[in-house]
């Protein structure tokens, strides 16, 4: 869920969910724990978010906490539009790469717990596991398939709680 900061005509920024009037330092300290920000003006219901960040990356700069190359800069101003564009593909193709990973790893984990017995294998009689969720987005909308997801979910627990009482029963 995305914490909603309300921005006012004074430059206020205001938090939504917590009631209270923050500061950029405070927004900054949000995101890096993990919180999805979105920073809109209160008059107008315009999207400031990505110009926040911007004000937020600029501070950090002014502070040298942040160090961006000059010539980063430059070529983002010099090829204006463009090199934003190459930029966000690029950022957005990273990301892809770092979470098509993420989702491997957790694969194999998955793997070597079933084969240490740490989790239950999957049915079939291999050693493989069922492959994690699909993220989110991927995920189909159909009630059918969520209640069926949920049963396996279910039956994979009640797998697990009977291994453990046969463990403390040993």
């Amino acid at each position: 869920m995305s914490y909603v900061i309300k921005r006012y005509s004074n430059r206020k920024l205001y938090d939504t969910q917590e009631s209270r009037y923050v500061t950029l330092e405070e927004i900054e300290e949000l995101i890096r724990g993990g919180k999805e920000i979105s920073v809109v003006d209160v008059s107008s219901g315009e999207d400031l978010t990505s110009v926040t960040l911007a004000q937020i990356i600029l501070e950090n700069e002014r502070s040298h906490r942040a160090a961006l190359p000059t010539a980063f800069l430059h070529q983002l101003i010099k090829h204006g539009e463009a090199w934003q564009d190459f930029t966000m593909k690029s950022f957005k193709s990273t990301l892809e790469s770092i979470t098509s990973t993420q989702r491997d790893a957790d694969r194999v984990f998955r793997e070597w717990g079933a084969r240490a017995g740490w989790l239950p294998a999957s049915s079939g009689g291999g050693t493989t596991v069922a492959a994690p969720p699909a993220p989110k987005a991927e995920r189909a909308e159909d009630p059918e398939a969520l209640r069926g997801e949920i049963a396996t979910l279910r039956e994979q627990l009640r797998t697990l709680e009977e291994r453990l009482e046969k463990r403390r029963d040993k």
